[in-house]
């Protein structure tokens, strides 16, 4: 496994990580014991870095990560980036320094650990992430030794490049994956020129990018990729990338044409991702061992073909660009 500085942290981590939204169930039902199989199979492939949220399952990922380090030999290895900040709505006023202090408690709590190594805000209004006293804020948490780090999840390459203008920012969270290449254009290279560290989210599109989804694949009901696909729940680029799933499934096909032999459309995707300069780790998700050895074998694959990059942009331009570019 493939590793780097996770930006400012000055912590080194696999380059790929794993996102843990599913451990708290939130892409239908995951048991605990289910959960523990996950990360052991992901430790045991070389990950390091985990990346959960205080409101997975209502802090049931942090949980489940918190009971596996602290029964886990190799637990003091693993770097852990939570977030907070979607515990109340999504307002200005409600980011200050008695709820970053009360979230991250609770969080040190669910986690069992004194020093958080990495907290990001999650996803929060373009006024939080341009706010003085938000910085302050986590500053003064940095200073009292609550949170080694601080960074911030983003929906858009704006608030992105707010953010890293920041001296005190460690690390930007961002969409970035085949369908969803604008991080390309300023982030990454801004990012990349500050030391901030980039965790690409959502690498797979939700699965899109597997190529295993027909017009026939259902998903639970309380699977967001059923329930927010009109963004009725929180921001519909978090689910499919922001893509509609019939284009999806066609980009898809597309995607799985040009795969290189040897390797699944999944790991392909992965690969492409974290072979970007400037990518401190990706972080799919997993709900089986097969998943999590798979997507940590992309951490060691070797450099990909350029007709390979060629074909990404390809899909991208033909076939979301006008769909996805402006937006997000």
């Amino acid at each position: 496994m493939d590793t780097r500085t996770l930006g400012k942290t000055a912590r080194t981590v696999s380059v790929i990580g794993l996102g843990t939204w599913q451990l708290g169930a939130d892409w239908g039902d995951v048991t605990e014991a289910e959960a523990t199989t996950v990360l052991t199979a992901s430790v045991d492939a070389g990950v390091t870095f985990f990346d959960t949220a205080d409101v997975y399952g209502d802090g049931r990922s942090e949980q489940i990560i918190g009971r596996f380090l602290a029964g886990s030999p190799v637990g003091d290895g693993i770097t852990v980036a939570t977030k907070m900040g979607r515990r109340v709505d999504q307002l200005p006023e409600n980011y200050v320094l008695a709820n970053f202090r009360a979230w991250t408690d609770r969080s040190r709590t669910n986690l069992g650990m004194d020093t958080l190594h990495l907290v990001q805000l999650h996803c929060p209004p373009s006024a939080v992430v341009e706010s003085n006293e938000v910085y302050d804020a986590l500053d003064t948490l940095v200073a009292e030794g609550v949170i080694a780090n601080y960074g911030v999840s983003v929906e858009t390459c704006a608030q992105a490049l707010t953010a890293i203008a920041r001296p005190g920012i460690a690390s930007v969270q961002i969409i970035l994956n085949a369908f969803r290449l604008k991080p390309l254009d300023a982030v990454v290279p801004a990012a990349r020129a500050a030391g901030v560290g980039i965790i690409a989210r959502v690498p797979l599109a939700s699965g899109l990018l597997t190529g295993k989804y027909t017009r026939e694949t259902t998903f639970a009901a309380n699977d967001h990729r059923n329930y927010n696909r009109d963004g009725s729940a929180f921001d519909v680029g978090e689910t499919f990338s922001g893509v509609d799933y019939e284009t999806g499934l066609k980009a898809a096909a597309e995607f799985a044409a040009i795969v290189p032999d040897g390797l699944t459309p999944a790991q392909a995707a992965l690969a492409w991702v974290a072979q970007i300069d400037g990518v401190s780790s990706v972080i799919p998700g997993a709900r089986s061992v097969a998943q999590a050895e798979g997507n940590a074998a992309a951490g060691s694959i070797p450099q990909l073909s350029l007709e390979f990059n060629e074909g990404v942009q390809d899909i991208y331009d033909r076939m979301l660009r006008d769909q996805i570019h402006p937006r997000w």
